[in-house]
């Protein structure tokens, strides 16, 4: 589903396009935050440094994505 596309249906006036429109966004969302956690990691930040720019504990950003 391209950006555009996305856009469009999250607009949508059916509920059935409308919510499968938002699933799409929350995979994307949450294949961009991996991505930027990842790149966090490679240039050294600390748990709580990704942690605290998400919002969240150091404990929740290690759980989630800690290996």
């Amino acid at each position: 589903m391209e950006t555009g596309d996305l856009s469009e249906r999250l607009g949508s006036r059916d509920p059935a396009v409308g919510l499968r429109a938002v699933g799409a966004l929350h995979r994307l969302a949450e294949q961009v935050e991996a991505a930027a956690v990842a790149r966090a990691r490679e240039q050294g930040w600390s748990w709580e440094q990704i942690g605290d720019a998400l919002g969240v504990s150091r404990q929740s950003a290690h759980a989630k994505y800690g290996k």
